[in-house]
C-alpha cells in the first residue's frame, strides 16, 4: 500500500496543484527554468530569419482571411447594419454588404453568397485577395472600437466558399425570355480579349443580360489572367479561379485558348470583318518596366522581372494550370527584390518559397510611400523579409557570369518634395539573384498594332470615356489594367461590369431597341431559386410566406414599395381609418402595460408599444393601395383597418378599400394601441350589442 502511495504521490500533487487557490508567498522560479518551459508550450512561431526552412516549396493556403463557421457567424453579429454603410460607398463593385452579413448572421450562407456574386462574379477571389483593408474595411464604423473593424474580406470568402462547395451551377435570370425567344439584338457576336477579372466580369454580365454568342479569346493556355499567373497560390489557389470560370461557362460563354490580338493575324478589325458587333479588350499590361542598368541581363545572370517569375512559379504550384511539369526557380542566397507595390511583396514571399535563404525588399522611398496594401506588406513581414527604403539602383556588379551585388545610391526628399539621388551615400548589397518589380507596360508593337485607330493617352493606357469604359472606336470597350483606372482586382471586376452596361445599351441602340437609361444587371441565380415556396391562404397566393406587418416598416407607401423591391411578398398597411377619427399624435412610446378594469381586460405586467394608428388619410391609403397594386400586381396588399363601434363606419372603409385594389382585410377589433378613449381597437371589440 504504501509503495502504490509513493508512485501516485507526484500526479495527485500535480492535478492538485491545478486547482485555484490562496496565495501565502511569492512564487520562485528561475528565468532559464521559464524559457525551458515557454518552449514547450509556446503556439506561435519564433522570430528569427529560418522561416525559409518551413516555408520553401509550402504553396498551402495561408488562411489570412479563413473564418470557420462559428467565428463568421460571431463577427456577422457584430455588424452594426449602418443605414449610410459606409462600407458599401467604399466597396468598388458597390456590394450590399450589411445584407450578405446579415444573411450569414442568419445562417442564410446561399443567400450570403447569391447577394455577393450578383455584384462581383469574382466573389470569392476578391473576398480572399482584396485589399479590404483600404476600401470596405477602411469605412468600418467600428473601426475604432475594442474589437476593430468587421473582417469583411473573411466573411465575404467565408459564405462564397461555403457556396462553392455546393456545386451548384449558374442559371440566366428566369424571368428572361428562353434565348430562342429573344430579339435578334441579342445573338449578335461579341469577343472579349484576355480572359482576366475584367473580362470574366463583362462576359458574365452579358450572358445574364441574355447575350449567347460570347466568346473570350485568351493568348495563353489557362484562364484568369493576371489571377492565375501573378498571385501565387498560397494567396489565390487556381481551384478558385477554376471555380468562377465554371460559373461564367454555365451561362455559354466560350473560351478560345492560344488566340489573342497580334497573335495569328488577328486584329480588331479582322475580329469585325468576322461579325463581332463589340469588343471588350482586357487584356492587362504584358510587359515589365526594365532599368536600364539590367540591360542585357538573363535568368542566367540571375536576373528576373516579375513578368518572368511569378508565371513561372504559377505553373509549377498550381495544379491544373499547364501539363508541362515545370518545377520551380531555384533561388539559393540572398535574393534582392526592387520594388514596392503588391507584386514586389509577392515576389518577396514567392522567392522564400522557391529556396531564398534572405530576401531584401529595396525601394526608392519610405514606407508611407509604399504603393502595396497592407496586408501584402504585413504577409512579408509575418514571413521575415527585411525592407530596405530610400535606395535606388545604379550598378549590377558581376562575378564571372553572375550577378553577385547592386550598387544603390541613398534617395532623399528636398523641401519642394522632390526624390533626389545622393550620388556621395553609396549602399552595396551582396545579392546572388534580383527579381525587378517596377511595374508593368504595354510596349508590344504587335499588340498596338492590331488596334489601329485606338487612341491612347500619354501615360500609355487606352483613352476610354471613363463612365461608359468606350474607347476611341464607339464598338470598341476596355477596362482592368490596359484602361489605366484599376489598380486591383477588384477594380478590374467593376470595370468588366461598367463596361457590360454600356455594351449592351450600344448594342441594342444599333438594332433600334430602346433600353432602360437606368442600369438594371440582372443577379446571379441558380436553380434554387427556382423552387416554388409560395403560400396559399384563405384563397390568396403569396409568392412565399415572409411580408410586413402593420408597424413603423408600412407608416408609408414609400416604404411598401422599397420592401416590394427588395423582394417581400406581402405588406399590411399601416392601420388607417375613416378621416372623422383621424389621429395626429402618432409618435412612437413604450409604456407598461395597461391595468385591469373593465374595458382592457386583466392587468399586464409588461411593456406595451404604443405607437398610435396611422396619421393619414383614409383617401391617401386607398390611392397607394392602387398605384402599389399596379406596379406589383404579384404581392399582396392587405388593407388594416380601424374604426368605432358603428357598422356603417365599418361598411363605408371596407368599401373603400376594397375599390382601391386590396387583397384582403384587416379589422382591428382587438388591438389595445391607445384607442380606448374613443372606443376603437381593443375597446370596439370588448363592447356588447346594445
Amino acid at each position: 500500500m504504501s509503495r502504490m502511495l509513493s508512485i501516485d504521490l507526484p500526479d495527485i500533487e500535480n492535478i492538485l496543484a491545478l486547482n485555484p487557490r490562496v496565495k501565502t508567498c511569492a512564487s520562485l522560479r528561475s528565468t532559464a527554468t521559464t524559457k525551458t518551459d515557454k518552449a514547450h508550450w509556446k503556439r506561435n512561431a519564433d522570430k528569427n530569419c529560418s522561416s525559409y526552412e518551413k516555408l520553401e516549396n509550402n504553396f498551402d493556403d495561408i488562411k489570412h482571411t479563413t473564418l470557420s463557421e462559428r467565428g463568421a457567424l460571431r463577427e456577422a453579429m457584430r455588424c452594426l447594419k449602418c443605414a449610410d454603410a459606409p462600407c458599401q460607398k467604399s466597396c468598388p463593385t458597390n456590394l450590399d454588404i450589411k445584407s450578405f452579413i446579415t444573411s450569414i448572421a442568419n445562417k442564410n450562407y446561399y443567400g450570403a453568397a447569391k447577394n455577393i456574386l450578383s455584384d462581383n462574379p469574382l466573389g470569392l477571389t476578391c473576398g480572399m485577395v482584396c485589399p479590404t483593408s483600404d476600401l470596405c474595411v477602411g469605412g468600418c464604423n467600428l473601426h475604432a472600437s475594442e474589437e476593430g473593424a468587421i473582417n469583411i474580406g473573411g466573411l465575404q470568402q467565408f459564405a462564397t466558399e461555403v457556396f462553392k462547395e455546393m456545386k451548384i451551377p449558374q442559371i440566366r435570370n428566369p424571368s428572361l425570355p428562353p434565348p430562342e425567344e429573344l430579339p435578334e439584338s441579342f445573338h449578335v457576336k461579341i469577343a472579349l480579349i484576355g480572359c482576366g477579372p475584367a473580362s470574366i466580369s463583362c462576359a458574365s454580365f452579358l450572358a445574364r443580360l441574355g447575350y449567347s454568342d460570347i466568346t473570350i479569346f485568351e493568348k495563353h493556355e489557362y484562364f484568369g489572367g493576371l489571377s492565375t499567373s501573378e498571385i501565387p497560390q498560397f494567396r489565390l489557389p487556381y481551384d478558385v479561379v477554376k471555380f468562377e470560370i465554371k460559373l461564367m461557362k454555365d451561362l455559354g460563354v466560350k473560351i478560345v485558348f492560344g488566340k489573342g490580338l497580334g497573335i495569328e493575324g488577328m486584329t480588331l478589325e479582322t475580329l469585325k470583318q468576322d461579325g463581332y458587333e463589340a469588343v471588350f479588350i482586357g487584356i492587362g499590361l504584358p510587359e515589365p518596366k526594365r532599368d536600364h542598368i539590367f540591360e542585357g541581363l538573363t535568368v542566367e545572370d540571375g536576373f528576373y522581372t516579375s513578368k518572368e517569375f511569378l508565371p513561372l512559379v504559377a505553373k509549377a504550384s498550381k495544379p491544373g494550370i499547364c501539363a508541362c511539369q515545370s518545377s520551380l526557380p531555384s533561388l539559393q542566397g540572398r535574393v534582392i527584390i526592387l520594388g514596392a507595390g503588391d507584386t514586389a511583396f509577392d515576389c518577396a514571399t514567392s522567392a522564400l518559397r522557391c529556396g531564398a535563404r534572405r530576401v531584401f525588399v529595396v525601394f526608392r522611398k519610405g514606407f508611407t510611400n509604399i504603393r502595396a496594401v497592407p496586408e501584402e506588406m504585413e504577409l512579408a513581414k509575418e514571413e521575415r523579409c527585411e525592407f530596405l527604403p530610400y535606395m535606388s539602383p545604379k550598378r549590377i556588379i558581376m562575378k564571372g557570369q553572375h550577378i553577385s551585388a547592386i550598387e544603390f545610391v541613398r534617395t532623399e526628399q528636398n523641401d519642394i518634395g522632390d526624390w533626389i539621388e545622393d550620388e556621395d551615400q553609396v549602399i552595396r548589397l551582396k545579392a546572388n539573384v534580383v527579381i525587378s518589380a517596377f511595374g508593368s507596360i504595354l510596349c508590344n508593337s504587335s499588340v498596338k498594332e492590331a488596334m489601329t485607330n485606338i487612341r491612347f493617352n500619354r501615360w500609355g493606357f487606352l483613352d476610354i470615356d471613363a463612365e461608359t469604359m468606350q474607347t476611341s472606336e464607339p464598338w470598341v470597350f476596355a477596362g482592368g489594367d490596359i484602361a489605366g483606372l484599376a489598380n486591383t482586382t477588384v477594380e478590374s471586376v467593376n470595370d468588366g461590369k461598367q463596361a457590360s452596361w454600356h455594351i449592351h445599351k450600344y448594342l441594342q441602340s444599333l438594332h433600334d431597341c430602346l433600353i432602360s437609361e437606368k442600369p438594371e444587371l440582372p443577379l446571379f441565380y441558380t436553380p434554387i431559386d427556382l423552387v416554388d415556396i409560395s403560400v396559399e391562404m384563405a384563397g390568396l397566393k403569396f409568392l412565399h410566406p415572409f411580408g410586413l406587418a402593420s408597424a413603423p416598416p408600412t407608416t408609408n407607401a414609400a416604404m411598401i414599395r422599397r420592401a416590394f423591391e427588395e423582394g417581400w411578398a406581402f405588406a399590411l398597411t399601416k392601420t388607417f381609418s375613416l378621416d372623422k377619427d383621424i389621429v395626429t399624435n402618432v409618435s412612437p412610446r413604450i409604456i407598461r402595460g395597461m391595468t385591469s378594469g373593465p374595458v382592457y381586460g386583466p392587468g399586464q405586467s409588461s411593456f406595451l408599444n404604443i405607437e398610435l394608428i396611422s396619421e393619414k388619410t383614409c383617401a391617401y391609403w386607398c390611392k397607394s393601395i392602387a398605384e402599389l397594386k399596379a406596379d406589383f400586381p404579384s404581392n399582396i396588399i392587405i388593407a388594416s383597418l380601424m374604426c368605432t363601434y358603428n357598422k356603417n363606419d365599418w361598411t363605408d372603409l371596407a368599401k373603400m378599400a376594397e375599390d382601391s385594389g386590396a387583397d384582403a382585410l384587416e379589422l382591428n377589433l382587438s388591438c389595445p394601441h391607445g384607442m380606448g378613449e374613443r372606443g376603437m381597437g381593443l375597446a370596439c371589440g370588448q363592447l356588447k350589442s346594445p
